[in-house]
């Protein structure tokens, strides 16, 4: 029987996207199993424990484990078809009433089915369970980490998951003739990413080892612009000459050109990862916020005479870093954090008004830019809650995310009546926390929701007042829950360490083209993606936890996935 399962799976593997997807959908000939249980007094049918099992056996989870995935699940309740999470009790009690021969057919299911998804293409074979050796794990003061070797080994298979399904998404529509093929192109810029160097040091690097696979840096700069071009589209004058209100309207055309790319490739990350939906947690969590790379150029000829450099470029503004003016580029993006595996779901690149450009020169809005990364991040996971930084305190931004049925909370500016609630506080023994609820918010002079502000002791003790606001769309909060609901932003700083890495696969340019610097930001996002891919799956074949500190460091990935890009280019 456990061949006639294992076949209907095979028959399934072309119509399904997923190893869940399969598992749902698999027929289970229940007549064939033997279950003592009473069935008129059983909660979970027999179909749905011999469907259960299954899954255990294919994810080596054990009772516990199981349990609780069930309990924070929901969709994996509905897949099974149970009117409510079973406990540990439950699984063992009915496991214990399932005959051996049942349970030897479940257990050959599990392992045929595995290994078919795999041979159809349903599931890489870096999903199949590993058992790293002793060697294999290196001990530290606080834990286990892999061997850069394992990384590797391990990783090399997931480079290669990435070249056919990641790097494949991006295409310069070149003539037939080329001579570079574009995943060559694609495996120098990783290059030049993982080792932060850049067009022209890649290209003295095969002039001087003479290989063949090495263009030059003009070839590998014109190329990478294609790549942010619709096909047939051309420029007939260079990038930077264009007009202000020209750049922007030709940076929304490159963006859509590469973020289809993005998204494409994003999807098949998902895809691989998603063998049981690891973002389909209780409560899904996404951070949004802004980055900069910096530009080092000075915009003025003369700044007291308000005169600005004619070619500076249109995507370049102003922003406050360490105490001090600087510039650089602007990107958005929307990033799942919290329990979740933090993939980065979508990218904006961001004009802003800058002090140099004319009055009417054209800017985006930081509404528009949260509606199309939410538009993106909700095509893969159900959203709950956005978490944002005091930068997008604005009523449209609130309303936007109210809109789309989604909790808000972010950090706000304090103003004087803030310093008054503050001091009321303060005013009373034993409270250190407080709520106001119902603040209006009004678009276009009228009311269009309405939400909380919670008070509590900032964690910086050079914060005025030695209070943080927040700001939530959630209903009624009640003062024994504004601890539970402030701390829950932290979350957020996942971000954060999100941006650092990114910023350390990008690689180094002069360019003044904005095709080159977009792509150069989406390409090292697409690389900060395969880091937290390839740590996820060596996670899987070493039983650790999603959210632990990563096994694989993003320097380990540098190194063992660099040096294998360089020898499998």
């Amino acid at each position: 029987m456990a061949g006639a399962i294992v076949y209907h799976a095979k028959t399934l593997c072309d119509q399904v996207d997923t190893l869940w997807r399969l598992l749902n959908r698999v027929s289970i000939p229940v007549a064939e199993l033997t279950d003592t249980r009473n069935q008129n007094k059983a909660t979970f049918s027999t179909e749905s424990m011999a469907r259960l099992y299954i899954y255990q056996m294919v994810h080596d989870f054990s009772q516990s484990e199981l349990a609780d995935r069930l309990a924070n699940r929901p969709a994996l309740l509905k897949g099974f078809g149970m009117p409510k999470p079973p406990t540990q009790q439950n699984i063992s009690y009915a496991w214990s009433q399932f005959s051996e021969q049942t349970k030897v057919t479940l257990e050959a299911a599990s392992r045929g089915i595995l290994l078919e998804a795999h041979d159809q293409g349903l599931i890489t074979d870096v999903l199949l369970p590993l058992q790293p050796s002793e060697n294999d794990i290196e001990e530290t003061e606080d834990q286990s980490t892999a061997t850069r070797k394992y990384v590797h080994d391990h990783g090399s298979k997931v480079v290669e998951l990435a070249r056919r399904h990641g790097f494949a998404e991006f295409r310069s529509d070149r003539a037939d003739n080329r001579v570079y093929e574009d995943e060559q192109i694609l495996d120098l810029f990783a290059n030049a990413c993982l080792t932060q160097g850049s067009a022209h040091s890649e290209g003295e690097a095969g002039w001087f080892l003479d290989k063949n696979d090495f263009c030059d840096d003009s070839t590998f700069l014109r190329v990478i612009k294609q790549f942010s071009m619709s096909p047939g589209q051309e420029l007939p004058k260079p990038f930077q000459e264009y007009s202000i209100g020209d750049v922007v309207a030709f940076t929304e055309e490159f963006r859509e050109t590469l973020m289809e790319s993005f998204d494409a490739a994003t999807e098949n990350i998902l895809s691989t990862i998603r063998h049981e939906d690891p973002f389909d947690d209780r409560h899904v969590a996404a951070a949004i916020d802004f980055t900069h790379v910096p530009y080092h150029v000075w915009p003025w000829i003369d700044k007291d005479r308000q005169i600005p450099k004619a070619d500076y470029p249109p995507m370049v503004s102003g922003y406050k870093g360490d105490g001090e003016i600087k510039h650089g580029y602007t990107f958005a993006t929307i990033t799942v954090v919290g329990n979740d595996v933090p993939i980065i779901l979508g990218i904006e690149p961001v004009k802003e008004c800058s002090a140099w450009e004319p009055e009417d020169a054209p800017a985006g809005s930081k509404a528009d830019v949260v509606d199309r990364l939410l538009a993106i991040a909700q095509q893969y996971v159900d959203l709950d809650e956005v978490l944002l930084d005091r930068g997008f305190y604005s009523n449209d931004v609130y309303a936007t995310i109210h809109d789309r049925g989604l909790v808000y909370m972010t950090p706000v500016p304090k103003y004087e009546n803030d310093y008054e609630s503050i001091a009321k506080i303060k005013s009373k023994d034993g409270v250190d926390a407080a709520v106001k609820h119902d603040v209006p918010f009004a678009i276009n002079g009228e009311l269009h929701h309405t939400a909380e502000f919670l008070y509590v002791p900032a964690t910086d003790e050079e914060a005025d007042g030695n209070y943080a606001v927040f700001v939530t769309n959630r209903d009624h909060v009640t003062p024994n829950e504004i601890r539970h609901v402030t701390n829950s932003y932290s979350r957020r700083w996942d971000i954060e360490n999100q941006y650092k890495s990114v910023k350390a696969f990008l690689p180094k340019t002069s360019s003044k083209d904005y095709r080159v610097r977009l792509f150069g930001f989406t390409f090292a996002a697409l690389l900060y993606n395969l880091w937290r891919l390839t740590d996820y799956l060596v996670k899987v074949g070493m039983g650790r936890d999603i959210r632990s500190p990563p096994v694989v460091t993003a320097k380990t990935f540098v190194r063992a996935i660099g040096k294998y890009l360089r020898e499998g280019g």
